[in-house]
């Protein structure tokens, strides 16, 4: 990868992920309400449209959630049929989420979420069929290695579906639309989450049109982006609206 030798990734503070795990370890229980608020709602199946689209011809799939948060698409998912691994760094969040399993009865042979570090997958080799994260990749202090290693943990033909948006950048524009999933966050962490866009190299990037060509190198086949896949969950603003525009990546093996 010559050309993103000079992306100073490497250099990132160490104490990047620090900040971030205790950031959302001090939003986990807002987070879990939020979640199953969404499981809920006309959100819900929207996702899970956006996920039988995405996976047409795929059957009972083996599914890794990379920061999985307080385990929406586990209990989305799971309730599918198909097995389901969640990841995340923050321990309370992944209690969260395997309470979020339990309260919908969700067996714990086919659903759960462990602590992992979604830069170091402790999986082998082509493990799973598909990995499905949102709004993880912009906390990442080392994206490239991220998506290393999860090109190395899908199978041949498996399948990443990635959903992230510019958020530090959204952060600095004017007239900015409140963001009323982020209305009931005290000031002093809207900051927090603040100092932590600046602390990241990603920030930085053009995305998704970064995330395309680091896919591309690091094997994928096939790299395709939806940067209007916002207007497909987010048609209201209400208590999950958030101004910036997620983007969809859908990159196979």
């Amino acid at each position: 990868m010559s050309h993103l030798e000079n992306i100073p990734f490497e250099e990132e503070q160490e104490d990047i992920k620090f900040c971030v795990t205790n950031y959302w370890m001090k939003r986990a229980e807002s987070f879990y309400e939020q979640r199953q608020h969404e499981l809920a709602s006309n959100k819900a199946a929207r996702w899970l449209e956006t996920f039988e689209r995405a996976t047409e011809g795929m059957e009972n799939l083996n599914v890794l959630d990379v920061g999985s948060g307080a385990g929406f698409f586990e209990v989305l998912l799971g309730k599918m049929g198909h097995l389901v691994t969640g990841i995340d760094l923050t321990p309370e969040m992944v209690d969260k989420a395997n309470r979020f399993i339990a309260q919908e009865h969700l067996p714990v042979d086919q659903v759960g979420a462990m602590v992992m570090d979604a830069e170091n997958l402790r999986f082998e080799d082509e493990s799973f069929d598909v990995i499905i994260s949102r709004n993880l990749t912009w906390t990442l202090p080392h994206p490239v290695e991220a998506y290393q290693e999860w090109h190395r943990v899908l199978k041949p033909g498996g399948l990443l579906l990635n959903f992230d948006a510019e958020y530090a950048k959204g952060e600095h524009e004017a007239n900015r639309p409140e963001n009323l999933a982020h209305k009931c966050i005290p000031e002093e962490m809207k900051q927090e989450c603040h100092e932590i866009y600046h602390m990241l190299t990603i920030s930085t990037m053009n995305r998704p049109h970064w995330d395309k060509v680091v896919l591309k190198e690091v094997g994928f086949s096939q790299v395709d982006v939806d940067e209007e896949f916002y207007r497909k969950i987010f048609e209201e603003h209400d208590e999950f609206y958030i101004p910036d525009h997620m983007f969809m990546i859908r990159a196979v093996k």
